[in-house]
């Protein structure tokens, strides 16, 4: 077995760290296995280094080697380059075609960028991993193939699957083995080491004088965030190598290459948001009002009742769950009783022969009565309207959470989405 710092060599890996000398170790010793590899980390680190050594020291080194690109071929051509296709089996299909997988049987297939893979060719994907068949775009016949895997992502692959846009029995057959490259920032030592490569190959390559940095461009080249990591520190050592007539390059000469990456302090941001919070105070007033008015609604179907039956004890047996939702608590009993006591129980008189209103009996002391029907102001409805809408749309259409949220019963909102034909 090689030894990590010949590997290095040969596949020409600059740096010390312990975190980046264990990416390699696990790929030499996985190498001689068939087992499925993940090789995870942010974009411009290198991963497409691991899976050669891994391919190079495998018994497949005399097979093919093939690297996909995933996330640069289209939506609708990716089963066709991966699995191939039949002759006609789409507009421009004027001849059969094999895929990447039948051409590289019995070698390795590098897939970069697998997180960006349509759900569809996941599906297709997850069979060649567990039986190794698939079948070409346009045929029924299963075809077989005898691939070793290896694929490395850029995303957060749990997020992925949260989101549902990655599946989770495709993460768990292909990360068997999970190869992480740490970014640059956590490789401090081996910053200048690179950049020291780089610009001696751009000097070789251009024909002109290495580049040299002071010792104060050398504390800031450290310290940068390199968020683009190798790649972004290749770019710059590239300009500075190219465009700088004096070879040995000053902090402010260096500063003037790098991006400006804002204030260094510390901020608390946080994210999370409750799913009953709402965006702004306007909304929380007129969720009030919303509450405001479902208990409004439901005292004056209780004074109704009482002006109708004149028995107290009646309406309280009856409307026993009205009650408690307005007044609640352990009591209600006792503060229901005590505002029956304050109220004079109106009686109506029995009439047979229904009368024509008049200007005199219009003024009838219980015409305040009347007010019990009238509707409330458009802006209030299109609110209570919007309220609905969007608690609604937070729970995803379960009523029974939306109407908890809102204040008021299931069947209650049941008739409200009646009411505006939601």
């Amino acid at each position: 077995m090689e030894s990590i710092q010949a590997i290095k060599q040969r596949f020409g890996i600059i740096g010390n760290d312990a975190k980046l000398n264990r990416a390699i170790e696990k790929a030499i010793q996985v190498a001689p296995t068939d087992i499925s590899v993940l090789v995870t980390g942010e974009s411009g680190v290198g991963k497409e280094s691991i899976p050669k050594i891994i391919h190079q020291l495998s018994h497949r080194k005399h097979g093919k080697y093939i690297a996909v690109n995933c996330g640069a071929i289209p939506e609708g051509t990716i089963d066709s380059e991966l699995f191939g296709h039949e002759k006609g089996s789409f507009t421009g299909a004027t001849q059969t075609r094999e895929g990447y997988f039948e051409v590289a049987d019995g070698g390795t297939i590098f897939l970069d960028e697998v997180g960006e893979l349509p759900l569809t060719t996941q599906v297709r994907l997850l069979r060649v991993l567990e039986n190794g068949e698939f079948i070409k775009v346009g045929s029924s016949k299963v075809q077989k193939t005898n691939v070793r895997i290896v694929a490395a992502t850029n995303v957060n692959m749990f997020e992925a699957i949260k989101k549902e846009k990655f599946r989770e029995d495709l993460y768990y057959r292909l990360s068997t083995v999970d190869i992480n490259i740490p970014p640059l920032r956590e490789r401090k030592e081996d910053i200048h080491l690179l950049f020291r490569k780089f610009a001696s190959d751009f000097a070789l390559k251009y024909k002109m004088p290495t580049i040299k940095l002071e010792d104060d461009a050398v504390a800031i080249l450290v310290k940068h965030r390199w968020n683009g990591n190798i790649r972004e520190l290749r770019n710059v050592a590239e300009q500075i190598s190219v465009l700088e007539q004096t070879r040995t390059i000053s902090a402010v000469t260096l500063q003037s290459y790098l991006p400006s990456q804002g204030s260094n302090l510390p901020a608390i941001i946080n994210t999370s948001k409750s799913e009953s919070d709402f965006s702004s105070e306007r909304e929380i007033l007129y969720k009030v009002l919303f509450d405001m008015k479902g208990d409004l609604n439901d005292l004056k179907k209780l004074t109704m009742e009482l002006m109708k039956s004149g028995n107290a004890s009646d309406v309280q047996k009856k409307n026993e769950g009205l009650i408690q939702k307005i007044y609640g608590g352990e009591d209600e009993d006792e503060s229901f009783d005590d505002a029956v006591e304050d109220l004079e129980v109106l009686s109506i008189p029995e009439k047979t022969i229904i009368e024509t209103p008049t200007i005199e009996n219009s003024q009838d002391k219980y015409h305040f009565a009347e007010e019990i029907e009238e509707e409330e102001t458009l802006s209030l409805q299109d609110k209570e309207l919007e309220l609905i809408k969007k608690s609604l749309e937070r729970h995803q259409g379960k009523r029974k959470l939306a109407a908890a949220e809102l204040g008021i019963s299931e069947r209650t909102l049941y008739r409200k989405i009646k009411q505006y034909d939601l």
